[in-house]
């Protein structure tokens, strides 16, 4: 059980769009920590792959978006803002993810601004790397 907010009281996503179960660690504005439980319910498997269900990559980088967006958004001075997404840089992904397994996220803000701001994040399964990228987003009035 985590002390933290859940990712529904921060975030505007919602199911079946909301990529982030829960947060085991954040410092508001610089770092969280958090991890998303794959079923194999989730509407995307049934076509990606047939017989072979695969996370598709860039729901990996939505993840760890969905993770940048609630480590900023917790940070007072953002209080009333939406975070969108700015731009991917550096995307890699090194390993399937498949459905049961449990996809760790880890986001460290590196610039923020009122405006917009830079960070970088990697997904993994049992400590092994499956994404990383860097991301850039900008702030605006919800």
């Amino acid at each position: 059980m985590s002390d933290h907010p859940a990712p529904v009281d921060v975030l505007p996503h919602r199911a079946p769009f909301l990529f982030l179960d829960g947060v085991s660690l954040v410092e508001p504005g610089i770092a969280a920590e958090g991890w998303w439980q794959l079923t194999g319910d989730e509407y995307f498997f049934a076509g990606h792959f047939p017989g072979r269900p695969t996370l598709p990559g860039v729901l990996m980088c939505e993840a760890i978006a969905q993770l940048g967006a609630y480590v900023v958004l917790l940070d007072e001075a953002m209080a009333g803002k939406l975070a969108l997404f700015g731009g991917l840089d550096k995307a890699r992904f090194r390993r399937q993810v498949v459905p049961g397994e449990r996809l760790d996220l880890r986001i460290d803000v590196g610039r923020l601004s009122a405006r917009a701001g830079r960070a970088t994040g990697r997904a993994s399964v049992d400590g092994e790397k499956a994404c990383e990228a860097e991301l850039m987003f900008v702030l605006v009035d919800a």
